[in-house]
């Protein structure tokens, strides 16, 4: 499992071993701070992103497409959970519980900022938004459940 945040819409992804899950996001993100690019945009899912490291995996493997965990603009990659299933599900990393709101579909921005190709690899394999049920904290490593 990885965590990161970007202090701002466009900066760079910074890798944490521990992060504060507020009620509404991960302290110091930009879309918890409302300077995300989306944050004006109506709709619930801007509290945490997730994305599986399989599919960052695939990218490589299937279309020729390279990106760092961090630079699939995701606050969290994960290892071994379908995250597509978790849509309309609470679950739990650590001690924080989040619940499932959609896909995280890519968009021309993650594009921009990675790789030629990776909007199209990405359809429905994106990850998943989420919104925060309850805080705490969360570290690399934790249990997803």
């Amino acid at each position: 499992m990885g965590i990161y945040i970007a202090r701002a819409g466009a900066a760079p992804m910074e890798s944490l071993d521990e992060a504060r899950v507020l009620d509404h996001g991960i302290e110091g993100d930009r879309y918890t701070a409302g300077t995300g690019t989306w944050s004006d945009s109506p709709g619930g899912g801007r509290h945490v992103t997730l994305i599986e490291s399989e599919t960052i995996a695939a990218l490589a493997r299937d279309h020729g497409v390279y990106v760092d965990s961090g630079d699939a603009r995701r606050n969290i990659v994960t290892e071994g959970v379908a995250l597509n299933h978790l849509v309309g599900r609470e679950f739990t990393i650590g001690e924080v519980v989040l619940r499932g709101i959609r896909l995280c579909e890519p968009c021309r921005e993650l594009e921009q900022a990675t790789v030629p190709g990776v909007r199209v690899a990405l359809v429905h394999r994106g990850g998943l938004r989420a919104d925060v049920v309850r805080g705490g904290t969360i570290s690399v490593g934790d249990a997803i459940a």
